[in-house]
């Protein structure tokens, strides 16, 4: 069964992309892949990793801002005499309230997360945007800071997306984040060209609003990135809780249940 293209009633299309500043699995610097594989995704809000956020050598962040139409919120974690680099958010929705979020352990290359409040199709939506170390002790403490920031999702809807770099299935920072979020669908994502680990995630509660989840694996995404890009819709929460499934042209997918 075929997802339609055309955009559900109190629904928002979300994605997480790590965009590897541009560079294609085939070596290549070629930003307008991205731009158009972003344009294939059609999504109300996207977290974006990995971005060069200007002014020089080049500004990506302004770039897919001006590709796509969207308003963009910049999260830089490095700085540098070339600009500033780290994550970001591209969005349709207005933007009610931004926060970033210092994830950084000594010794390690910084990190960070951005906390939004977005207006939604019917309310306000929660967006925590993260991209998460390399090594298992730093995505522990990680994890922890950010659990303790963001506090237990209670009332509304709060969508937490990014790379996590979780390579271990049954890791300590997805089982503390299963407690919160509940368990979901987890495809792989990385290497673009043949996936094998699911670094990208989508979690939201309530659970019950999760309604569609897949990679968008298509030839040009497995090219732009060394990751492939992951996408779900989210329910309102007036919504039937009933969970879809569904699939879309040259995407793999994850049913829910």
């Amino acid at each position: 069964m075929k997802t339609p293209r055309r955009r559900l009633p109190a629904t928002l299309r979300v994605a997480s992309y790590n965009i590897h500043l541009g560079i294609g699995s085939d070596g290549r610097f070629e930003p307008e892949r991205i731009a158009a594989v972003l344009r294939e995704i059609d999504a109300d809000v996207v977290a974006l990793q990995e971005v060069q956020l200007g002014p020089t050598p080049f500004d990506m962040l302004a770039f897919l801002r001006d590709a796509t139409g969207c308003e963009a919120v910049a999260g830089p974690t490095l700085h540098g005499r070339h600009g500033q680099y780290g994550n970001a958010v591209l969005t349709r929705r207005p933007v009610l309230g931004v926060r970033q979020l210092d994830l950084s352990i000594a010794g390690r290359e910084p990190r960070g997360a951005l906390d939004l409040k977005l207006l939604g199709r019917t309310g306000e939506v929660r967006f925590v945007a993260t991209h998460l170390g390399l090594r298992p002790a730093e995505r522990r403490a990680q994890i922890r800071r950010l659990l303790a920031e963001c506090g237990k999702p209670r009332d509304g809807v709060t969508v937490l997306l990014g790379d996590l770099n979780e390579w271990f299935l049954w890791g300590r920072p997805l089982r503390w984040l299963h407690r919160v979020f509940a368990a979901t669908p987890a495809p792989a994502t990385f290497p673009a060209r043949r996936p094998l680990f699911a670094l990208d995630r989508i979690w939201v509660h309530p659970r019950s609003l999760l309604r569609y989840l897949a990679v968008h694996a298509t030839p040009l995404s497995r090219v732009a990135s060394d990751h492939l890009p992951i996408t779900a819709i989210v329910a309102d929460p007036s919504a039937s809780t009933g969970a879809a499934t569904g699939d879309e042209d040259g995407a793999g997918t994850m049913g829910l249940a």
